[in-house]
């Protein structure tokens, strides 16, 4: 049992020096080399456990996102509390944020091999089909396509995080202008959905 307990732990570790070090420079300036040393792990190891660079990226990426997926399941009947989650973890943890900057910048739209496309139009589905369903029931409106929704509620999330410097030259700096903008971002959130009780 030690040694598989020992090269969970190993995983585990290199799982997050990866996705510090991805998150910091990027697929073409991370660097194996610093993975392991942060990890206390053989360079070696971690090809033999991920293969290359590549795929660690792609394992990364994929973790980071099923775990906001557990973190923050979809609430399409509380679109502006969802909302206010998704800004939550995305502060607390911006990682995802910088990966899929990193992701978009290094590969673009073409970049997704086959697989990983499949993985992630279903992980995107199923929170479209979430909303979809509350519009079928009536609690938020259909003023937009569910997947338009979902795009929009998790770009307005993720935005401040992502260009933090944008929002502060814009918005300010301070706690009450950040709570002012989180409550703009509720009200835009509330009248897309219809749940404002105009």
């Amino acid at each position: 049992m030690a040694p598989t307990r020992d090269a969970e732990a190993t995983k585990a570790r290199i799982f997050a020096a990866a996705t510090a070090e991805f998150a910091a420079h990027g697929i073409a300036g991370a660097r194996i080399d610093r993975i392991a040393r942060e990890a206390k792990a053989n360079k070696q190891l971690i090809y033999a456990y991920f293969g290359d660079k590549a795929e660690l990226f792609r394992q990364v990426v994929q973790h980071a996102m099923l775990d906001l997926a557990a973190a923050v399941p979809p609430d399409p009947e509380n679109p502006d509390g969802y909302l206010d989650r998704l800004m939550a973890y995305h502060a607390e943890r911006p990682e995802l944020l910088r990966l899929m900057l990193w992701e978009g910048l290094e590969y673009g739209s073409g970049g997704f091999e086959v697989q990983r496309e499949q993985e992630r139009r279903e992980y995107y589905a199923a929170k479209a089909a979430a909303f979809a369903a509350a519009q079928e029931k009536g609690a938020i409106e259909r003023y937009l396509p569910p997947e338009h929704l979902v795009f929009i509620i998790s770009a307005l999330a993720g935005w401040p995080i992502a260009v933090s410097q944008f929002r502060n030259l814009l918005v300010g700096e301070t706690e009450e202008d950040a709570a002012q903008l989180r409550e703009s971002l509720r009200t835009a959130v509330r009248r897309l959905t219809g749940t404002d009780g105009s």
